[in-house]
């Protein structure tokens, strides 16, 4: 993911979904190559499934 698209997914988790910066910033320690970020959030419940089904519809739009 480029940086250009990694900002815009940050704005749409705390904008669109109000996942809190902390929790998102959490995640992103917890990431590794190949673990991405929305799965991360789920893990840690930091999201729905719901949620988490939007998040995906969202990167396969951007």
């Amino acid at each position: 993911m480029n940086a250009s698209l990694h900002s815009q997914l940050i704005c749409f988790l705390e904008n669109d979904l109000g996942i809190p910066a902390n929790e998102i910033a959490m995640a992103l320690r917890h990431q590794d190559c190949g673990t991405q970020l929305p799965l991360i959030l789920w893990q840690y419940g930091f999201v729905t499934l719901e949620q988490l089904d939007q998040i995906f519809s969202w990167l396969t739009r951007a």
